[in-house]
């Protein structure tokens, strides 16, 4: 008697099996959704920072892309400040995306800077001020997003820290492989044109009505917006390195110096110490001890408050 010969099932396409599990739409419905989106950021969102600003902020939808999640997230590449969200009832996992020129010129503007003067930065890692800032944002921006795909009431958007894209890991679970949508913003500030980016699970988009937000509390006026960019900005916690010049050595002493040299200060009285941060000078101070601690005490700024903290931000 001869043994029975098990036949395989084939295997389901994963695209057919997403199509059909509605984790995956077609383009055109997706289009559409992306794009009622993008209309809802693109009418609310510049009157709301405009007037919590005090300067114009022009917003527009820039289209859409769609793929897995973590290729998608990723190929944006880097100097970009991310934020994964989640809203109750709605979506277990959202990122929000601004590109790093947003942001610089964002507190540029804030801290005085003239619209029409500033030039367009080099994208580069934010700071951590920066990103203090950057969470402000998806603040904003999340906002409006829950009213216009939950109502005016129910819960919520939770918010992770803001980060900057060369820090992101991957996921832990199988999220990074969902199929997403990503809509694309235009944020013009002055000069300077930038974008922002929204990534949602296409499960999620194709299950959601996309309503425009009704009107709310009023917005914060800019004098509180600049009072809590001030607080954000003076809670952040900043890297100080101080600076102390010593004696000039040879090249040869200095070839030959063995744990235990001594190298003497190169002030004989009080030692002068220049304190910075972010490479930007801040203080003059003088070299001291108190108990069993090597301190500083400072003598003379570069300049005044605002100058500091333009010096530690830039």
């Amino acid at each position: 008697m001869s043994e029975a010969t098990v036949t395989p099932h084939p295997t389901m396409d994963p695209i057919v099996l997403a199509r059909l599990t509605g984790k995956l739409g077609d383009q055109a419905t997706i289009s559409k959704l992306c794009a009622s989106l993008g209309d809802v950021f693109a009418e609310f969102l510049p009157d709301m920072l405009e007037s919590e600003l005090g300067f114009e902020v022009a917003v527009s939808y820039a289209g859409f892309e769609t793929g897995r999640y973590g290729t998608l997230v990723s190929g944006l590449g880097g100097a970009m400040a991310c934020c994964d969200a989640s809203l109750r009832d709605w979506c277990d996992r959202f990122t929000l995306i601004c590109d790093s020129p947003m942001i610089i010129t964002l507190v540029e503007n804030m801290l005085g800077a003239v619209s029409d003067s500033v030039e367009d930065p080099e994208p580069r890692p934010l700071s951590k001020i920066e990103l203090d800032v950057a969470a402000m944002m998806f603040d904003r921006i999340s906002g409006v997003l829950k009213t216009a795909v939950n109502g005016a009431g129910g819960f919520e958007p939770y918010l992770s820290s803001a980060h900057n894209a060369e820090t992101r890991k991957p996921s832990e679970d199988a999220s990074d492989d969902a199929f997403v949508a990503m809509v694309n913003m235009a944020v013009g500030i002055g000069p300077v044109l930038s974008t922002f980016h929204v990534v949602i699970p296409q499960a999620v988009m194709l299950k959601s009505t996309i309503t425009a937000p009704k009107p709310a509390n009023a917005p914060k006026t800019r004098v509180e917006w600049s009072e809590q960019l001030g607080e954000q900005v003076r809670r952040s916690k900043v890297t100080l390195e101080a600076r102390v010049r010593l004696e000039r050595q040879t090249l040869d002493t200095i070839s030959r110096l063995q744990p235990g040299d001594i190298i003497p200060f190169n002030e004989t009285g009080d030692v002068r110490v220049e304190v910075n941060a972010n490479g930007r000078n801040l203080y003059v101070c003088e070299f001291g001890r108190s108990g069993a601690r090597y301190t500083v005490r400072v003598k003379d700024t570069y300049g005044s408050e605002e100058d500091l903290l333009q010096h530690i931000i830039g």
